[in-house]
């Protein structure tokens, strides 16, 4: 391994479930490589990955934090991601610009399935990954089982690289399945090299012949020596490691305990050999071959040999502005260069929130681009502009949950919109709508962390208190019978008066209809110009009805009237048919209506029961389920549910799965709502109103 040519800057993306340890992981990897002089920790607010004070106040991360630092002569860059499944879009947005992820997990196998979200999106874009078991101190269970279980979660082999060296139940160092050394932990320094212990001699033989004979699938020269009897040299069985790695065909297993600095050292030497070059990356996340000779479109008209940078975070910074965190992609970026029409103001590195100066980002870099206001994530930026359709970008995570939202002040309702755009800038998997039925303003988002995250953010960052709620639910009404209805509107006060004779006939339509008016006028008994004005009358009434939602599938026909040659005008007709309509729906037996959606729950298949379980007391109503396509051991449910139902139900879904279920779903039908419920519904509703 000596005499390297050191690599281009590279960048890991720390993953991994929520309190796993990465930025503790994160710490420990800054502090060996004398990036940081003393580690942060949680107790104190200090830690490079709990930058924001949103992060700090919750004693976890809630955004991509970037650090960086010098190993053995070489750069690298770390992103250490949030573990809550609330902030998964700023793990897959890292993810798609590392050359590898370091997955953080804890040793205990019954919680291997809150990794299946994470080692999907590793599939799914072919990331190289290495697994880091941390805590491995205070683990409870044994490797093994915990190998086995991992397994069972991952769709490519695993290799365990280790085998730790026990003195009863306390873990005191590992033998290096490659190198064949034993080393023994030294707390606050290096680990010490010593004599394999003769009670892990018959473990590490059999864990060193596993790992070879997994390397062996994807090699036939290793397998005929292993078939052979032949130990193979370890220099080649650390090329065989770093192949593989970067080939996607196996991932490394490394154990420790990164608050006591156990492995740290190791991994980065795993890290620093066996990492693919930035230029691989972009071959994986293109899918060219030969290198970026010619540029990132391979020479197709575009970027050309030109720079090339992608934005994978947006901050919004206090005094700072719009940062941009890039990706040197190809070539190099200096402070002044133009995107376009974006000229990048400052030039940084990052060391979390805190940002220096820089001269240059180079090719592998990851860098700080100040004041690109117009630039959005995910774009990849030439001296041409932005280009499309060029590297991959995850798509915006469907909304699970969502909150009404207000501000305190009616005056801040402009600063508000304001600071929702720059949230959403942030971190586009929040949404806001605008609903129409209801006339609320919703922020959709995550869970309800997320969406607490945003309120502090507006309050914090741009001093608008926000009121939230949970949203209501857009009920209708409609009617099951029909009558006919006759109404006068008549007004004389001087001059010319008001009249408008109507008769209407009220009848339901087919569910899904909508509202239909139907002209049977003859005879000229109400003029065509007042005909319209019918129509606008009856559909301004319907926006309310008799229980006080709004209605639809009705059909209204006009078959008579009779009109004044002076006093009857648009206005006249228009009361009138309000009038007729105000006077004839509650004879046509109104009942309300409720939405149903269609959901799709996906949870690891062990909780399919729980699932549907869930559904049932929600009112819901069983489709069936299948295995999730693309998922290793996770099935979907489908069912019927009513949207009300749904405001709160990643909250008891999450509960129960170890954090890790979710769903999606869409509008799907209305259907009636009869008893006691209804008449709760519309009681609350004309509380609310009066």
């Amino acid at each position: 391994m000596s005499g390297r040519i050191p690599s281009a800057p590279r960048c890991a993306a720390i993953v991994g479930p929520y309190l796993s340890g990465k930025t503790t992981l994160l710490e420990a990897l800054l502090h060996s490589c004398g990036a940081i002089q003393r580690r942060g920790t949680l107790k104190e607010g200090n830690r490079v990955g709990d930058a924001s004070p949103e992060a700090r106040e919750r004693g976890m991360g809630i955004e991509i934090n970037a650090a960086h630092a010098d190993f053995m002569g070489e750069r690298w860059h770390f992103l250490d991601c949030p573990g809550s499944i609330e902030f998964m879009q700023e793990t897959l947005a890292a993810l798609m610009v590392c050359d590898v992820a370091i997955v953080v997990c804890e040793p205990e196998a019954e919680r291997v399935q809150t990794l299946g979200p994470i080692f999907h999106a590793l599939d799914e874009h072919s990331i190289p990954y290495m697994i880091y078991v941390n805590k491995l101190d205070a683990a409870n269970g044994r490797v093994p089982e915990l190998m086995e279980a991992l397994q069972l979660v991952s769709s490519k082999p695993l290799a365990l690289r280790h085998v730790p060296i026990r003195d009863g139940e306390t873990i005191t160092g590992y033998v290096d399945l490659v190198s064949e050394r034993a080393y023994q932990y030294k707390a606050g320094n290096p680990s010490a090299l010593i004599e394999i212990p003769d009670s892990v001699q018959d473990r590490n033989e059999e864990a060193r012949q596993e790992l070879l004979e997994i390397l062996a699938d994807f090699n036939d020269d290793l397998l005929e020596k292993l078939l052979e009897d032949v130990v193979p040299p370890k220099d080649e069985v650390y090329e065989h490691l770093t192949q593989d790695l970067r080939n996607g065909d196996v991932s490394p297993v490394f154990l420790g305990a990164a608050e006591l600095n156990h492995g740290v050292f190791r991994l980065l030497k795993a890290l620093r050999h066996e990492t693919p070059e930035p230029s691989q990356t972009l071959e994986r996340l293109i899918g060219l071959e030969g290198g970026i000779e010619g540029g990132i479109e391979g020479g197709a008209e575009g970027i050309g040999g030109e720079p090339a940078v992608q934005v994978f975070k947006t901050y919004q910074l206090p005094h700072t502005g719009k940062l941009s965190l890039a990706r040197v992609w190809q070539g190099s970026v200096k402070d002044g260069i133009s995107f376009g029409n974006n000229r990048v103001s400052g030039l940084s590195v990052l060391m979390g929130h805190s940002l220096t100066k820089s001269a240059e980002g180079i090719e592998g870099d990851v860098i700080g681009m100040g004041r690109l206001d117009a630039v959005k994530t995910g774009q990849v930026l030439s001296p041409a502009g932005a280009q499309k359709n060029i590297m991959p970008w995850p798509e915006k995570l469907a909304p699970v949950y969502g909150l009404a939202i207000q501000s305190e002040k009616r005056e801040d309702e402009v600063k508000m919109s304001t600071g929702i755009a720059k949230v959403i800038d942030e971190d586009p998997s929040y949404i806001i709508e605008h609903n129409e039925d209801t006339h609320e303003m919703v922020l959709w988002g995550q869970g309800d962390i997320h969406l607490r995250v945003a309120a502090d953010k507006l309050k914090g960052r741009y001093n608008v208190g926000v009121q939230t709620r949970m949203p209501q639910t857009p009920y209708k009404e409609s009617i099951t019978k029909g009558t006919q209805q006759h109404a006068r509107h008549k007004k004389q006060s001087g001059g010319h008066g008001e009249f408008g004779d109507v008769h209407l006939e009220i009848q339901p339509a087919p569910r899904g209809k909508g509202f239909e008016f139907i002209d049977k006028i003859s005879g000229g008994v109400v003029p065509r110009q007042y005909i319209p004005a019918v129509e606008t009358g009856i559909k301004e009434y319907m926006t309310a009805g008799p229980l006080g939602f709004p209605v639809v599938d009705v059909s209204v026909t006009l078959f008579d009237g009779q009109h004044h040659a002076v006093d009857s005008s648009e206005m006249s007709f228009k009361r009138a048919a309000i009038l007729g309509m105000k006077d004839g729906m509650p004879n046509c037996n109104p009942v309300l209506l409720e939405p149903i959606a269609l959901v799709t729950i996906s949870v690891p298949n062990e909780f399919t029961a729980k699932a549907q379980s869930i559904i049932s007391k929600r009112r819901g109503q069983i489709l069936g389920f299948d295995a999730k396509g693309g998922w290793r051991g996770w099935d979907e449910v489908k069912a019927h549910m009513p949207q009300s139902e749904l405001y709160d139900l990643i909250n008891e879904l999450r509960s129960l799965t170890l954090g890790v279920g979710t769903f999606t779903w869409k509008f799907d039908h209305l259907s009636e709502l009869m008893g006691r419920d209804a008449e709760m519904i519309v009681s609350e509703h004309k509380a609310a109103a009066e």
